[in-house]
């Protein structure tokens, strides 16, 4: 099934945004990901939006804007607006859950006044619902084997579908220290602008800080990111290089990536 589906609901929704849409792909680390983008651009004052899945406990917890879980009145809203719209016309649109969820968190989230729109893929990037949204930066935080009935048998494979959301001329961040060929071959093959860890960006740290370098930027004397696992200075990376790669639409300060760093929080991590 592909996407035109979804994009014809979002249209007669009228869906769309007028802010930077930063789009978070990968096998693990896209929740911590997502959390830290939004941590620091709060900390430098920007009005965040952010759609991740699945959620701990209540199904609001999916969408935050600024900072917040979503109320449940106005996400039923969304839903009511989706059904209008998937049964406009006859025959109706077929939709999934997470395809008809994701289109009510996105017009919520493009009728509130955000600054940035940050978004994680549910599964897979080139057929996932959020890729209907072209995103300015996209993140590919890591590639292993999963979903592997519907994403393929290997990781060459499944950096393929996790590729699709990458566009052309934007930036890509790969901070996955051993990428797929797949996903390097289609940053080149679209013209993508390719951050890739080790090349582009690279971290060093000891027991008590760590050092983020990349494109002419560095970040000294940080602390080590609030949340608790191996790979949490892997996704740090990847942020940095995003908010580098999108600094003149949402400037940051080293402080607000400081507060950020040591203040974000993720239930369940």
């Amino acid at each position: 099934m592909g996407l035109e589906r979804v994009r014809l609901v979002a249209e007669r929704m009228g869906i769309r945004f007028a802010c930077p849409v930063i789009t978070v792909a990968g096998t693990n680390g896209k929740g911590s990901t997502c959390a830290m983008l939004e941590a620091i651009l709060g900390e430098s004052g920007f009005r965040t939006g952010v759609y991740t899945s699945p959620h701990l406990v209540h199904f609001e917890e999916r969408l935050r804007l600024q900072g917040e879980a979503v109320a449940v009145d106005p996400l039923i809203e969304a839903f009511a607006r989706v059904e209008r719209a998937r049964c406009q016309a006859p025959p109706d649109v077929s939709l999934t859950y997470f395809e008809f969820t994701t289109l009510a968190i996105l017009d919520l989230m493009a009728r509130a006044k955000l600054d940035v729109v940050i978004l994680e893929v549910g599964l897979g990037g080139r057929l996932d619902a959020v890729n209907i949204v072209d995103a300015d930066c996209a993140v590919i935080t890591s590639v292993d084997l999963d979903h592997m009935e519907f994403l393929g048998p290997d990781r060459e494979s499944i950096g393929r579908e996790k590729a699709g959301v990458m566009r052309t001329g934007r930036p890509v961040i790969v901070s996955d220290p051993v990428p797929p060929q797949s996903v390097l071959d289609h940053a080149l093959e679209i013209g993508a602008d390719l951050w890739r860890l080790g090349v582009d960006f690279n971290f060093s740290g000891d027991k008590q800080q760590w050092a983020w370098s990349g494109r002419g930027r560095r970040y000294a004397g940080l602390a080590y990111p609030a949340l608790r696992g191996a790979n949490q200075l892997l996704n740090a990376s990847g942020v940095l290089a995003a908010l580098t790669a999108m600094r003149e639409q949402l400037p940051v300060t080293a402080q607000a990536v400081r507060n950020g760093l040591a203040l974000v929080a993720l239930p369940g991590r």
